[in-house]
């Protein structure tokens, strides 16, 4: 990593469970089909599986805590709870268990949809003056962690505005519009030249630590395109010698090693493929501890090769 002084900071981290979502299977796992992924992940009598809203709380070495990732929050209606299988535990539940959640002093999300960055807000109770109006609601809505500033990607932020997802409403104005104050952008490289098509087995040719951005002393992002155009992972070092990336929905659980495992989501799934392989070489030649963002059981994994020119993962006790 970069030998600035900043680089050597450590962290200390905990894992957050922020309550769990029930998602479409079929969608989960993209091209590949229930007879395959259903050996593994069982879907319930709606077809969905149940993941989780993972998230890490970090101890800023010079006091505070910045939260890395936000989960769906709990400002959906009865209808969309039910729809989504949605528990009633919110990252700001998580963060209270353990911390001030006023001591949030800076927010990491990869990106902008609503199971990612929903959490960063909440509805503003009686007599509490809102950050945002909903203007076809009247209902008003505030940031969770009041002044925390909020580091996302320039060209997910792009997206999330102008709404360029598959999804017809996964970047929600209530999630996004009280955030504008106290964004910080951050416009990391590409792993790829813009135009290139890569070959299926190709590796970006500019190295890792020229695509890093280093957004807080120690902590860095970079680009992992395919579930959104940009889409980030957090890189840091802790305080136990590891190095550990928080991955997005590039391989949000387990299950999704495989290079074909990606989302019915994503915006480009050869991306996403690509990036998951150099993803994975990097994890294996650096020793990297994985976060994965919605396993429910084993989150935490390292990375091996499996001996048939692929991965697999281990857990992490």
């Amino acid at each position: 990593m970069p030998g600035t002084s900043a680089a050597d900071a450590t962290y200390a981290w905990r894992l957050l469970r922020a309550g769990t979502i029930a998602l479409d299977g079929g969608a989960m796992f993209g091209i590949v089909p229930r007879v395959v992924w259903g050996r593994e992940v069982a879907a319930d009598d709606r077809h969905r599986i149940v993941v989780a809203h993972n998230c890490l709380l970090l101890d800023a070495p010079a006091g505070g805590r910045i939260l890395v990732e936000a989960g769906s929050g709990g400002k959906f209606d009865a209808k969309l709870r039910d729809l989504y299988g949605l528990s009633d535990r919110t990252v700001v539940d998580a963060v209270a268990e353990v911390a001030a959640v006023a001591d949030v002093r800076d927010a990491i999300v990869t990106h902008l949809h609503f199971d990612h960055a929903g959490g960063l807000t909440r509805l503003a109770a009686a007599g509490e003056p809102p950050h945002w109006t909903d203007p076809a609601t009247g209902r008003g809505v505030v940031r969770s962690f009041g002044d925390a500033e909020i580091v996302v990607q320039a060209r997910e932020w792009r997206d999330a505005i102008a709404n360029r997802s598959v999804m017809t409403r996964t970047y929600l104005r209530e999630n996004l519009e009280p955030l504008a104050a106290r964004l910080r952008l951050v416009e990391s490289p590409p792993p790829f030249p813009p135009g290139v098509v890569a070959d299926r087995d190709a590796l970006p040719t500019t190295p890792l630590e020229e695509r890093l951005t280093e957004v807080l002393p120690g902590i860095f992002v970079f680009l992992v395109p395919g579930h959104t155009w940009g889409q980030q992972a957090v890189l840091f070092h802790d305080d136990r010698g590891r190095t550990v990336v928080f991955v997005p929905d590039v391989m949000p659980t387990v299950h999704h090693v495989g290079a074909a495992y990606s989302l019915a989501y994503d915006v480009e799934p050869y991306t996403t493929m690509l990036a998951k392989r150099w993803l994975l070489t990097e994890a294996v030649t650096r020793d990297w501890l994985l976060v994965l963002d919605h396993e429910p059981a084993t989150p935490c994994v390292r990375v091996r090769r499996d001996g048939r020119g692929w991965f697999a993962v281990v857990p992490e006790p």
